[in-house]
């Protein structure tokens, strides 16, 4: 138990996929701010590690098989962040803009923050494509170009760290900034609680805007707390043998 404290939320994470759900009840960020301990992150927010660490032992003795991100080659983790997080991105946030719209024009006079959760979700929309391609285009190509240089036992090609390291740099940065945005939404939407007179599409922008947070969540986590740190350990290794 109190091992389990000590551990930082995103090793919390990558060892069962499944306490991700309790940290997200919580409120408690496990991806941009994954470094902290638990103890840290409780004492911070003022929750009872003792019942957090309940809760998270009973997530993580579940049944359901834990999937082992952290062992996938990188280029095989990179394929899937691409075809599982970046295309449920692209798709989903033209659905979000769209009802953020309409809910703000139908709805905005009784309820002025939707004009904000708008701009908010255009802000996302906006940043988050350009993110999604620079990852696509040139991060995740060259975390596959190193891990094929890293698999050729007598090549004898130099690897700069910082090949990686600044646009790893850049795209953390991002995703602060993107997870800034979705705290901002869902503080103005009361933890995505719709009001009495909410239609039908108001409630569901509110229970898209929740799920895409979360998974935005996971799919920064698979990134800064796995896929990054893995490519820059392999380059230093890489470097530090030419």
């Amino acid at each position: 138990m109190n091992e389990l404290a000590s551990r930082t939320l995103a090793q919390i994470v990558t060892g069962n996929h499944r306490t991700a759900a309790v940290f997200e009840k919580y409120h408690l960020d496990f991806c941009c701010k994954g470094k902290r301990s638990l103890q840290q992150a409780c004492t911070e927010q003022n929750i009872s590690v003792d019942e957090l660490l309940k809760e998270l032992e009973g997530a993580a003795s579940g049944t359901q098989t834990v999937f082992p991100f952290d062992k996938l080659p990188l280029s095989q983790l990179a394929e899937h962040i691409v075809s599982t997080h970046h295309t449920y991105v692209k798709n989903e946030l033209t659905q979000l803009m769209a009802y953020a719209e309409k809910v703000a024009s139908k709805h905005g006079q009784r309820h002025p923050e939707l004009f904000k959760i708008f701009e908010a979700v255009a802000a996302v929309k906006e940043e988050m494509t350009m993110h999604m391609h620079k990852e696509e285009v040139v991060l995740f190509p060259r975390i596959k170009e190193l891990e094929k240089l890293a698999g050729h036992e007598h090549g004898q090609a130099r690897i700069s760290v910082t090949y990686l390291r600044a646009p790893i740099t850049m795209m953390e940065h991002e995703h602060d900034h993107a997870g800034a945005l979705l705290a901002e939404i869902r503080e103005l939407s009361g933890n995505y609680t719709p009001p009495q007179d909410a239609c039908t599409t108001y409630k569901l922008l509110y229970a898209a805007l929740q799920a895409f947070e979360m998974d935005l969540h996971q799919h920064v986590h698979l990134e800064n707390n796995i896929l990054f740190p893995k490519a820059i350990r392999l380059a230093e290794e890489l470097s530090n043998a030419n």
